[in-house]
């Protein structure tokens, strides 16, 4: 390919872009976001927060795991009831007797279906 065939190739793909970018900006759903990313830095500015803060303080959820003494966080607690016989077992690994049991006999994902409960109790 010829140096003046890519030149010609590259023109073409930038007008495509140019003209591209000029519909995303008379979007009116490109210009409302545009809008609310202005009032939400200004609003974050306004009160000295960073991103990473806002988006902390509307997590609903924690985002990362509790930490032991050690440093090391626990794994989650799994609470699994048997609906056959009603028995049920919490564990935080998979090298519980009753669990191996459970799951030889009845296969690991219908195991893990009986589930009622995960989480990091304190």
């Amino acid at each position: 390919m010829s140096l003046l065939t890519k030149y010609a190739a590259k023109e073409q793909e930038l007008n495509r872009l140019k003209e591209e970018l000029e519909r995303l900006e008379s979007d009116p759903r490109l210009k409302a976001e545009l809008e609310f990313k202005d009032k939400l830095t200004a609003l974050m500015r306004e009160f000295d927060k960073s991103a990473k803060e806002v988006i902390q303080l509307l997590s609903p959820e924690p985002t990362s795991q509790p930490a032991t003494a050690s440093g090391r966080r626990k794994r989650r607690l799994k609470v699994y009831k048997n609906p056959n016989t009603g028995e049920v077992i919490e564990t935080r690994g998979a090298n519980h007797k009753t669990l191996k049991a459970w799951k030889d006999e009845h296969g690991a994902e219908t195991v893990e279906s009986w589930v009622i409960k995960t989480g990091y109790p304190e």
